[in-house]
């Protein structure tokens, strides 16, 4: 087992890698940000509940190998980009739609947690961030289930930090969306980088 010093460098490795590949623009965190800047943090905030949620039982998929053989299914890879792409299509869609926020009439419900669940447990890009960092990083050297555990505890806060921070991001933009043209102009470049991260993240 390692000592305090000896695990200071793996678990530091770990967050910065974690933040490096799972905190870099994708489906996911673009998504968050694109909401906060569309909706506001509050309405934004059930959404990116969802994204967390569906982030760890991805996670805690990869620790348990279901991932693996997930892919292994015949056609199992292209079915899962193929309903990820179908639903990030429809959220750039009500993103690209959203109204300024001066216009904005509250009872229109905001994308839920149900959507953010859906979206982070069919992002192609999460599977394979998660997995690189997860298998890149040893903290125990003979004790798998220790190694494991902590790693879930450490990457699932990081999965909250970094969604959270995206999404204060977004949120962060929503004063400066009063004008109808420039919340517009926003919400479609958002729109549109959603979909190119998603491309970016199928192609990789």
């Amino acid at each position: 087992m390692n000592g305090p010093n000896g695990l200071y460098y793996p678990i530091l490795t770990l967050l910065l890698t974690s933040l490096v590949i799972m905190g870099s623009p994708g489906p996911s965190t673009i998504s968050a940000t694109a909401m906060g800047a569309a909706y506001g943090f509050q309405r934004s905030l059930g959404y990116v509940c969802g994204l967390i949620a569906g982030t760890v039982v991805v996670l805690l998929a990869v620790a348990a190998g279901v991932v693996a053989i997930l892919l292994s299914v015949p056609h199992g890879a292209f079915a899962l980009t193929t309903v990820s792409a179908v639903y990030i299509l429809y959220l750039a869609f009500k993103i690209a739609t959203a109204p300024p926020l001066s216009r904005r009439n509250d009872n229109k419900a905001a994308p839920a947690f149900s959507g953010g669940f859906l979206l982070a447990v069919a992002n192609p890009k999460a599977y394979l961030a998660i997995a690189a960092v997860f298998a890149g990083a040893r903290l125990f050297q003979d004790q798998r289930l220790l190694d494991a555990t902590v790693k879930i505890a450490v990457l699932t806060g990081m999965i909250m930090a970094i969604h959270m921070v995206w999404l204060l991001v977004g949120a962060s933009l929503s004063r400066f969306l009063q004008d109808p043209m420039v919340s517009r102009i926003v919400n479609i470049v958002l729109a549109i980088l959603l979909i190119v991260a998603t491309v970016v993240a199928v192609l990789e």
